[in-house]
């Protein structure tokens, strides 16, 4: 995989989120992401970037268009030092959660994009790392 370019953007508040998913949009659209796979990167960067807001107490984002075999794709990843997952494997089954919500976070996230990992140690913070390519392949 090639690294075409690469930006990071902390995510401190709310209005953060909004420039993050500008940005983003931004991106998808300059490498000929169509309207669904940009609505399915977009649905899964909202996701994630609140949970590291609302879990991890905000963090880092990396956002970088990268290429595999010359077909274009955005790379993102959402680093924080908040308190980590206990049980990864737990947190990506549909229906848990340790908030108020649905639990559809994390497996809804992984659904939406190509390529899904996932690091966390407790007390150190949670790393996720997505890809959507431009074709969805």
């Amino acid at each position: 995989m090639i690294v075409l370019s690469k930006e990071k953007i902390p995510i401190q508040k709310e209005q953060d989120v909004i420039l993050f998913r500008n940005r983003i949009k931004e991106v998808a659209t300059k490498i000929g992401m169509s309207l669904v796979n940009q609505t399915k990167l977009m649905t899964a960067a909202s996701e994630l970037v609140r949970n590291m807001l609302r879990y991890g107490g905000g963090g880092i984002t990396h956002l970088e268009v990268v290429s595999r075999n010359s077909i274009p794709g955005v790379k993102l990843s959402f680093i924080d030092e908040g308190p980590g997952i206990q049980d990864i494997t737990l947190a990506m089954k549909d229906g848990y959660s340790t908030g108020k919500s649905l639990g559809l976070g994390l497996p809804g996230a992984k659904r939406l994009v190509n390529e899904f990992d996932i690091k966390s140690e407790p007390g150190k913070g949670t790393t996720v790392t997505i890809i959507r390519w431009k074709n969805g392949l």
